[in-house]
Formats: structure tokens, C-alpha cells, sequence
């Protein structure tokens, strides 16, 4: 696909996810490789080779540390990503998000600085999906 660089994460992930539901409740320091997709709480940091999806109704409190990171829930900590962050409509961040590219849906709330570490400026898109 020649235009794979500029697809969207959800649009080209691969492979089954480590799933947190609603109303499961983690607290601590999450490491490992792999996709995982939370819709319940965390409470803590993580360090994960991987893509991290916090869903709509995701509450994340700490440090996301991936290699790639979808929020369309709330995080109250920072954001970190090796490659890019995807922040779509429904999301709300209180924290720093740094990455190689980000992109923000219209509707998102950051509160705090985007940093971009690679030669794109942040991209703006609006979301036109119903589900996460």
C-alpha cells in the first residue's frame, strides 16, 4: 500500500490484544510487548513494545510509555510514544504527550504540551468513526 505511512493506527493493526474490560481495575507497573486495548482503569505506568488503545471509556492515571498510543478515554499523566499518537474526539489528557507524530481529532481536550520528536508538525482530523 503506498500510502501505508499515512494510515491510521486502528486502520493497520495486526494481531490479537491484551484486553482490559470495564470495571477491571489495575494498579502497578505494566511492562511487556504486544497490543492492549483498555477500557477499564488503570492505575500506574507502563513501558510496553507495542501499540496502547485506551477506549472511550478508558481512565488511565500515570506514565503511557509504548511504542505507539490511540486515547479516545482520559489520561492524567503523560504520554510518551517511540512512534505516533492518535488523540481522537471523545479523549481528554492532563499531561505532556511526546512522540514522532501526533495526530488530534477536533473535539479533543490536551491539557499541556504536545512535543513532536520527528519532522511532522501535529496533524488535526476529524473523526468519522462510531466505534472504538
Amino acid at each position: 500500500m503506498k500510502d501505508a505511512r499515512l494510515r491510521r493506527l486502528r486502520d493497520r493493526s495486526s494481531g490479537a490484544a491484551t484486553i482490559i474490560n470495564e470495571d477491571c481495575k489495575i494498579s502497578g507497573v505494566i511492562t511487556g510487548s504486544g497490543s492492549y486495548l483498555i477500557n477499564g482503569q488503570i492505575d500506574g505506568d507502563c513501558d510496553l513494545d507495542g501499540t496502547v488503545t485506551l477506549a472511550r471509556n478508558g481512565l488511565w492515571k500515570g506514565t503511557i510509555k509504548a511504542a505507539d498510543v490511540i486515547v479516545a478515554g482520559h489520561v492524567a499523566g503523560d504520554i510518551v510514544a517511540a512512534g505516533k499518537v492518535e488523540i481522537a474526539d471523545t479523549a481528554r489528557i492532563t499531561g505532556t504527550v511526546t512522540a514522532n507524530a501526533i495526530a488530534v481529532a477536533e473535539g479533543a481536550v490536551v491539557e499541556g504540551v504536545m512535543k513532536t520528536n520527528g519532522p511532522a508538525e501535529p496533524l488535526e482530523f476529524v473523526e468519522k468513526r462510531q466505534d472504538n
